[in-house]
């Protein structure tokens, strides 16, 4: 079965002989893997519809679409409601999750199991609901529709690290966040690019579409190359911006472009995935990830709220130790979660 929408990026011109290291065919066999789903239910481009774009990262200085506190979800609670109800009488949870970002959501060529970070969560939260881990359908979502596979009810909750900031909170209801991150460079560790500075002046910068890092570039590219000629239309040439993170990585080890920007959290995988390429500089945002849900889905809201505040308690650091702790260590735990005080 194979997912359009999710398949591995389609090879670009004059290739096979610009990979950098093993790690390129690596990731090639991984991406190539990864479109052999067995739980995986896929989506067609005309289920989907259009993606309205999301907005920018926590920190970034200049930012005009501010609120206060968009991490503060509905306080948690176990009853039930109209969305706990729908899913109780299905049977299922249906999840939308990313198939290709390493150590968060891809398919293990090695084994034909949906395994990362975010895959046990959403298994713990089906756990609670249903009573089982594996009353779950995943469906392969790119990131760029995210947003509108929770608005078309394609699926019941999105967890594939999605940052919660001011603009998403208006489009979609998040849980309380679950991981923090930032975006970061990610450059071959022999390249002048230094970090998100004026070292990327004049440099092929990839991002993937409706991402925080695209916004990030859209505000301040110090003179990169990050567009496409023909983005948002049906000859979009799909090299500096993408469907999927892992596509970048791909056009990186083509040499098509010379740096990514993408939250670290998924930079640190990628470079697990290739040892040519490095993280460069900093973080230069703060951002949090949080499971999102259709607006209006409260009890679901409140019901997953419920599963992470059992989960911090000790499943989200076997979690981490398992997935994430080789590629990013010295995380002592979980975000805090803030709730919503004095709004319905």
């Amino acid at each position: 079965m194979r997912d359009d929408d999710t398949a591995a990026p389609r090879p670009p011109r004059g290739a096979a002989g610009r990979l950098r290291g093993w790690g390129g065919v690596a990731a090639m066999a991984v991406a190539c893997g990864l479109t052999a789903a067995l739980t995986l239910v896929p989506l067609s481009r005309g289920e989907l519809g259009a993606s309205p774009v999301s907005g920018a990262g926590g920190v970034l200085p200049g930012k005009a679409d501010t609120c206060e506190d968009p991490e503060a979800s509905l306080p948690p609670s176990s009853a039930d409601g109209p969305s706990i109800d729908a899913i109780k009488k299905r049977g299922r949870l249906i999840v939308g999750v990313d198939q290709n970002s390493y150590r968060w959501g891809y398919r293990n060529p090695a084994t034909g199991q949906l395994e990362g970070f975010d895959i046990d969560l959403a298994r713990a939260i089906a756990a609670d609901i249903l009573g089982s881990r594996e009353a779950v359908v995943f469906r392969a979502i790119p990131t760029n529709q995210r947003i509108a596979a929770l608005e078309n009810g394609t699926v019941d909750l999105v967890v594939r690290t999605m940052t919660i900031n001011c603009k998403r909170i208006r489009q979609v209801a998040f849980s309380t966040a679950y991981f923090q991150a930032g975006q970061q460079v990610l450059a071959p560790k022999d390249s002048p690019v230094k970090g998100y500075d004026s070292s990327l002046k004049g440099k092929r910068v990839c991002s993937a579409e409706g991402s925080t890092a695209y916004e990030a570039l859209e505000r301040n590219a110090f003179g990169a190359v990050f567009k496409d000629a023909h983005d948002g239309t049906p000859r979009d040439e799909d090299v500096h911006t993408v469907p999927n993170q892992l596509d970048c990585l791909v056009r990186l080890q083509m040499g098509e472009v010379d740096a990514v920007v993408t939250d670290n959290a998924l930079a640190a995988g990628q470079a697990a995935q290739d040892p040519a390429v490095a993280l460069k500089g900093k973080p230069f945002t703060t951002e949090f990830y949080g499971v999102a849900a259709k607006l209006g889905n409260d009890d679901l809201v409140r019901r997953v709220n419920q599963v992470l505040v059992d989960y911090r308690k000790g499943p989200w650091m076997k979690a981490y130790d398992t997935w994430l702790r080789p590629v990013l260590p010295g995380i002592t735990g979980p975000p805090a979660p803030t709730y919503r005080t004095g709004r319905p």
